[in-house]
């Protein structure tokens, strides 16, 4: 009868709707994009819950006479920015991104933090409103305020979903080579804390997740002012016992700050792979300790070393210097952050370079913590 035919097709709706398996997509296709593509297409191949077919965005370039979405879904090699590695025959280049993301549940972004804005105008609206972003962008935008605008949050308020973040001590070429690494996933749901785990991981690549998000994002965006102190200490060549203090008082800092500006967030989260482990990795390993070390070894401007050494990115050091300083000015504590003070004040030229070993001299131990708010 008919009410028998609804209990059945309501169960085989049921049925179908256990059957549908996340698809998750990704933005980007430089390295690191490329890098994490590997991960994802042989970590979906071996679940039970994954869409195998993983879509990559990718602009489209002519590279030696073909099309660069050709060579990759041909060859299954990226060759114009990771040519010496091959990608699982699941991930299939689009080289429109709309296509890419509109049936995604997990949408992954590893693209330059100046293309966010553009790309998320493009596909408000276009996106499933259920669906859950993911940054694995290193970077932040210029508030209106004068204040750094965090990349999960510009995501989040532009396509109107949850956007959780991916960062830590993790060189794309390294993790490429399955040398062993570490990432950090700041996870604002829940329910996705296992998936974002199981996605990313590899057996050299170590995932923690943790729901707080902010926290592991300003972390990579802080480091970039303590990795161009350091690459001034390599510049003076001085010694690494200086240079070890920079790392520590710049992650003392980073803990002020963070205190100060983000509160409620974790103590322990500093010490997962996107505060120590990445503080570290950058000080050795990072454009901004290249620019600041031929900063001081050429004498010449930053302006026109960017262009020679980091082309196509913005000089994360000085610029996040300045915005911090910017924050630290409106609340009258410069004081009280002077490793961070005496970076922005050298970038502008007000500090001689010696005053950085000064400042390591003759900073207070007392460290500033006004609201107390850290978790264990």
């Amino acid at each position: 009868n008919t009410k028998h035919l609804i209990e059945i097709h309501t169960s085989f709706g049921n049925l179908q709707l256990k059957m549908d398996k996340i698809m998750i997509c990704i933005i980007g296709s430089g390295n690191w994009a490329t890098t994490i593509a590997r991960n994802v297409g042989r970590n979906v191949l071996n679940s039970q819950t994954l869409d195998e077919k993983v879509p990559m965005y990718v602009y489209e370039e002519i590279v030696e006479g073909r099309k660069l979405t050709e060579i990759i879904n041909t060859t299954h090699i990226n060759s114009k920015y990771m040519p010496n590695f091959e990608l699982p025959p699941n991930i299939v280049a689009v080289d429109d991104i709309v296509t890419t993301a509109r049936d995604a549940d997990i949408i992954i972004f590893a693209i330059p933090p100046t293309f966010v804005s553009s790309c998320c105008k493009t596909l408000l609206g276009k996106v499933k409103p259920t669906a859950h972003a993911v940054s694995l962008i290193k970077g932040f935008e210029r508030g209106d305020d004068g204040q750094f605008v965090l990349i999960s949050q510009i995501i989040m308020r532009q396509l109107k979903i949850p956007c959780s973040v991916l960062v830590g001590c993790n060189l794309a070429h390294e993790l490429a080579h399955d040398h062993f690494a570490e990432g950090t996933v700041g996870c604002r749901d829940q329910k996705y804390y296992r998936v974002l785990h199981d996605i990313f991981k590899s057996p050299t690549f170590r995932v923690v997740v943790t729901e707080d998000a902010d926290c592991v994002e300003i972390c990579s965006t802080l480091r970039n002012i303590i990795a161009f102190a350091a690459g001034c200490s390599d510049g003076m060549e001085l010694n690494e016992n200086t240079k070890g203090g920079i790392i520590r008082r710049g992650f003392l800092e980073m803990l002020q700050f963070v205190d100060v500006f983000y509160p409620g967030c974790r103590m322990g989260t500093f010490f997962e792979s996107c505060g120590i482990s990445d503080l570290v990795t950058s000080c050795y390993a990072n454009r901004n300790r290249k620019l600041a070390e031929a900063f001081v070894k050429t004498g010449k401007p930053l302006s026109e070393l960017e262009h020679i050494l980091i082309p196509g990115h913005e000089p994360l050091g000085p610029v996040t210097a300045e915005l911090v300083h910017h924050m630290l000015k409106k609340k009258g504590l410069e004081d009280k952050f002077p490793l961070f003070t005496t970076v922005y004040r050298i970038c502008t030229g007000d500090y001689p370079l010696q005053r950085l070993v000064e400042t390591l001299i003759k900073a207070r131990e007392d460290i500033f913590h006004p609201l107390h708010t850290f978790q264990l």
